[in-house]
């Protein structure tokens, strides 16, 4: 029983960590329809963030709190600046944004070589997150039950924010019918940057609770790219309760299967169950409903 419980705590671990890197692909991804390989770097940049800021600000907790916000702060500027410069010219040319924004992502790499250098980084965690947390008799380190509570927080906010807000409605209008959106008055311009900024920011707290995981270095967003991806089309693309489900279900999918095997054979037993679900369900696990007949 306690490694039944201990794989489950693990499976939620891992799920959370995809969680918070796929959160912002649903966005720019999935509402907006934006191949964004680049996303991966806006988390790289948040983790340097936190290690900027632990330069500066010597309290562990203290910095962490203040790296979450400015992480957000530099991913989603990040993020305006490549939608304005690069994304804007290529809504109708999915395939070529992937191309651009591959490029992007190596420059921003290099760029993080040139002004950290090329080895791996440490960021000390605080002392309040130090130790493990025992649930239900199994020791669960605090860096994995914060990271948890942040993504399930993430989640919350993104979701009143489309939900509830102006903001949120001008989303849903401008990705259920552009055209429509703008004749009613929908600035459809000033909504997609916001998106962007909104889901690229989202990626750079990530890159912050990265660091409490493990060295950080200019590959770190290479790590999780791909998964985060598998994240949101397995979900269903643009629905947040979908990635929410994916996330977990992958991430207690992958920790079953390492628990007899190795964490190599695991990523490819979990890539081919994926192939295998998505030829069953191609919509994803939550999809729109419509009225249509096609």
């Amino acid at each position: 029983m306690d490694a039944v419980i201990s794989q489950l705590f693990a499976g939620l671990s891992l799920g959370s960590v995809l969680l918070l890197a796929a959160l912002g692909l649903a966005l720019t991804f999935g509402q907006m329809g934006v191949i964004n390989m680049a996303h991966g770097e806006f988390m790289m940049a948040g983790a340097y963030t936190a290690y900027a800021v632990q330069k500066v600000v010597s309290d562990a907790g203290v910095s962490l709190l203040v790296s979450l916000v400015i992480g957000f702060v530099v991913g989603g500027l990040l993020g305006l600046v490549l939608e304005i410069t690069l994304i804007s010219r290529m809504y109708t040319r999915p395939l070529d944004t992937l191309l651009v924004t591959f490029g992007v992502a190596l420059v921003l790499q290099q760029l993080a070589r040139d002004v950290f250098g090329a080895p791996n980084v440490d960021v000390r965690a605080p002392e309040w997150l130090s130790g493990a947390v025992q649930i239900l008799g199994v020791g669960v380190p605090k860096t994995r039950v914060f990271i948890l509570a942040l993504s399930i927080l993430c989640v919350v906010a993104l979701s009143l924010v489309v939900k509830l807000t102006p903001l949120g409605r001008r989303i849903r209008a401008t990705v259920q019918n552009r055209d429509l959106a703008e004749t009613s008055g929908v600035s459809t311009r000033a909504t997609d940057r916001l998106t962007f900024f909104i889901g690229s920011g989202v990626a750079g707290v990530a890159g912050v609770a990265l660091t409490l995981l493990g060295s950080i270095g200019p590959t770190l967003g290479t790590n999780y790219i791909v998964d985060a991806f598998l994240v949101v089309v397995v979900g269903g693309i643009g629905q947040l309760k979908g990635a929410v489900i994916a996330a977990f279900a992958l991430g207690l999918l992958q920790a079953t299967i390492e628990y007899s095997s190795t964490a190599s054979l695991a990523k490819v037993l979990v890539f081919v169950i994926i192939v295998a679900f998505l030829q069953v369900r191609p919509q994803g696990i939550v999809s729109v409903r419509t009225r249509s007949l096609a």
